[in-house]
């Protein structure tokens, strides 16, 4: 610890100013930030510390970790994003696969009422052959 006591003017009373050199834990934590973040422009990129000013490690360390966080947003933009993308992308299949299904139902109805007339159609013709070959054995028998 360092400590120097002043008196600016004989009439004013002594200042006293008092640091340390031997804590360094902040300094330390400086050094483990990194020293750029690739994400913000330059002018936005935080400013080394004063290492000798706990305030501006302090201020260095809180813009650092807005940095991160602003990354990490970004992100979670991006994979947010890609997400959308891809719902998007399922919606447009899926709705090609809804008119696809509408398409299909709709020739199902189509091919259903004309195999009903196909069916009603051949069961009167066999009813007419039926009835016809009845005729033909009736008149077959007269003869």
């Amino acid at each position: 610890m360092i400590t120097s006591t002043r008196r600016v003017s004989p009439d004013k009373s002594e200042v006293r100013i008092a640091f340390s050199l031997d804590d360094t834990s902040d300094v330390k934590d400086v050094e483990d930030c990194p020293q750029t973040f690739p994400d913000l422009e330059q002018r936005l990129q935080p400013v080394p510390p004063c290492v000798s000013l706990r305030e501006s490690v302090q201020v260095y360390k809180e813009h650092s970790r807005m940095a991160r966080e602003f990354h990490q947003v970004k992100h979670d933009i991006a994979v947010l994003e890609d997400r959308k993308r891809k719902l998007l992308a399922e919606l447009v299949e899926d709705e090609k696969v809804a008119v696809e299904i509408a398409r299909l139902e709709e020739e199902f109805r189509r091919l259903t009422e004309e195999n009903r007339t196909l069916v009603t159609v051949h069961n009167e013709r066999a009813q007419q052959l039926e009835s016809l070959c009845l005729t033909d054995r009736t008149r077959q028998d007269s003869s």
